[in-house]
This record gives structure tokens, C-alpha cells and sequence, in this order.
């Protein structure tokens, strides 16, 4: 389970890991035009052109002029994200699909080895261990 979703983790994320260049951004806090409050932007520049990035996400929090690091494909800067472990390479809706994942195939597990059929039992009742030799 831990292989496969690390796999996961280290082949799925947008924009791509292996192909993605890294920049510098710095924070600067704008009011939104629907809601009236602030929300963090990312600012960074690739060559002369200048791009921003949502930076708010559950349980992160930054302040004015803090600087980050951004990831983002040479093909399409726009869609870049910033680049930390918690919101690039973790995301709460992923840890939530994991930890139910995990549920779910526990209680198949358990399901499965719950109840063995009577054939099993008789099988395991039946079973004697052979005698092995000392250099066996």
C-alpha cells in the first residue's frame, strides 16, 4: 500500500516534478473582489513576464514578503503551484482518500479471514507438522 501511493504521489503531481522548473516568489496578500478579504498571492518571474499563484490552503498560513518557491512547466507558467510538501506533494483531500482507502481494504481483509469456510478449519485441524532432519 505505502509503495503503491508513494508512487502515486511522486508520479502524479501537476505541474509534473521531472519536467517543472523551480523559481522564487515572494507573498503578497490581495482583496479578493467577491468576498473583501485578503488572500496570499505568490508573485514570480520567468524571463520578463510576471505571474501569480493562489497560495492559500488548509493549515498554511504565511505573511507579507515571506518567500517561497514555486514549480511550474516552461510550457504553461500560469498554472504553477507553490512548492512545499504540504499542498504540492500532500493534499488534504489525498490524505483523506488514503486513510479510507486503507479502511476499506483492512475490513475486506478482515472479512476475508473472518469467517474461513468449514473445508479450511477441517484442513487446519487436520494439519500436522512434518519432522524436519537437524540439516534440513
Amino acid at each position: 500500500y505505502f509503495v503503491i501511493f508513494s508512487l502515486y504521489v511522486l508520479f502524479s503531481r501537476q505541474p509534473d516534478y521531472f519536467d517543472g522548473e523551480l523559481a522564487p516568489a515572494t507573498i503578497h496578500f490581495v482583496k479578493n473582489r467577491a468576498s473583501q478579504k485578503l488572500e496570499a498571492i505568490a508573485n514570480f518571474s520567468v524571463g520578463t513576464a510576471t505571474y501569480q499563484v493562489a497560495a492559500d490552503y488548509l493549515f498554511r498560513s504565511f505573511k507579507e514578503a515571506d518567500k517561497v518557491e514555486v514549480i511550474y512547466e516552461l510550457s504553461n507558467p500560469k498554472k504553477a503551484v507553490l512548492y512545499l510538501f504540504w499542498g504540492y506533494w500532500l493534499t488534504f483531500g489525498e490524505i483523506i482518500a488514503s486513510i479510507v482507502m486503507w479502511f476499506v481494504l483492512f475490513q475486506v481483509a478482515v472479512g476475508i479471514t473472518k469467517n474461513p469456510t468449514p473445508e479450511a478449519l477441517l484442513e487446519q485441524l487436520e494439519y500436522v507438522p512434518e519432522k524436519k532432519t537437524k540439516y534440513d
